[in-house]
């Protein structure tokens, strides 16, 4: 059997961003799967093949539409066409470059004949450089992508902010829980497993129907990647919890919480940013957990009770909802 490897391994593994991985999803060139029908993307061998597939003709400059023609396809003869039309505008692009090459040459030798001379810019409006230069065109899928990739890049920009107006500020109550934690491959989809029986053979979304359904790293990853993660469920005082999971008191307290769709971990350090930048609310490290489990760092599954209730649910990535959680406190007002 293929080993499974998260989102996050895989985007380690290859040296491309998780959200990349999802947008190559999303355009319906790669596929994933879960874990015991955990909620976590996992990837085997074969989607891994198919990522660096991906990778080696995106760097070829192949556009995603004629990637996914090329996987579509089964003809040689059909993938050679997406080639053979790749290789034309390069050859157009080529041209056009190498007009644009000697054009700067000849301005750039101009430019040193006038050395000593105040700089103008004039000669760019001579009407015979501007026909030339309008002449030149590159292939439209080029400059398209060269777009998109712009958009994208400054879509980054903008959304990787949190700011006070929208990072919400909670209080969770303090709560007795029932905790498991395990270390080993995949974790996550591990201890979600075992906590999903627990929680469905007590019925405790029955009896606790505002169950919540908290997660960390335990311990964070050590020099070989490998981790560990814990589980916490709320319960009623005096419910019994029965091994592998023991009971324990979350002692609650006031948080920044910031929702992802599943796999947007990276968003944690726009939170981290948040909380560096907040003028209102500063970083209130927790070791109760202990130095190795997050600092108090924690991931609520928003939707636990949908899920957990219908083991027939078919919750995808894009319905289930984390709540990244850091512990917080108000800044003190400091005196001049």
């Amino acid at each position: 059997m293929d080993q499974l490897q998260t989102i996050g391994a895989v985007s380690k593994t290859l040296g491309i961003s998780s959200r990349m991985i999802r947008y190559y999803e999303r355009a319906g060139l790669l596929a994933s799967g879960r874990a015991d029908d955990y909620a976590y993307r996992v990837y085997d061998e074969s989607n891994l093949r198919r990522l660096r597939q991906i990778i080696i003709l995106r760097k070829l400059r192949i556009p995603i539409k004629q990637i996914r023609e090329i996987f579509d396809n089964e003809n040689a003869a059909g993938v050679i066409d997406v080639f053979e039309r790749n290789i034309s505008d390069l050859d157009e692009e080529i041209t056009a470059l190498s007009t644009v090459r000697s054009i700067l040459q000849k301005l750039a030798a101009d430019l040193r004949e006038q050395a000593n001379v105040k700089l103008q810019l004039d000669m760019l409006g001579d009407s015979s450089v501007f026909g030339i230069v309008e002449s030149i065109s590159l292939p439209n899928n080029i400059i398209r992508e060269d777009k998109i990739m712009d958009d994208l890049t400054k879509a980054d920009q903008t959304i990787s902010k949190l700011t006070d107006r929208n990072v919400r500020i909670v209080y969770l109550p303090p709560s007795p829980v029932a905790a498991y934690q395990w270390k080993g491959h995949e974790p996550e989809a591990h201890v979600g497993k075992v906590m999903d029986k627990f929680v469905r053979d007590n019925g405790l979304h029955k009896i606790k129907p505002d169950i919540r359904h908290y997660g960390f790293n335990s311990p964070d990853p050590d020099e070989n990647g490998v981790h560990g993660y814990e589980m916490w469920v709320t319960i009623p005082s005096g419910f019994d919890v029965t091994p592998p999971l023991t009971k324990k008191h979350f002692t609650g307290g006031l948080y920044g919480a910031h929702m992802i769709s599943m796999g947007a971990f990276e968003e944690w350090g726009w939170l981290f940013e948040w909380s560096s930048n907040s003028a209102k609310y500063e970083y209130r490290s927790d070791t109760s957990m202990g130095s190795d489990n997050m600092n108090g760092l924690m991931e609520e599954f928003l939707n636990y009770h949908t899920r957990v209730s219908n083991p027939a649910s078919k919750i995808t990535d894009a319905d289930t909802q984390l709540d990244l959680l850091i512990p917080i406190k108000e800044k003190e007002d400091k005196l001049d």
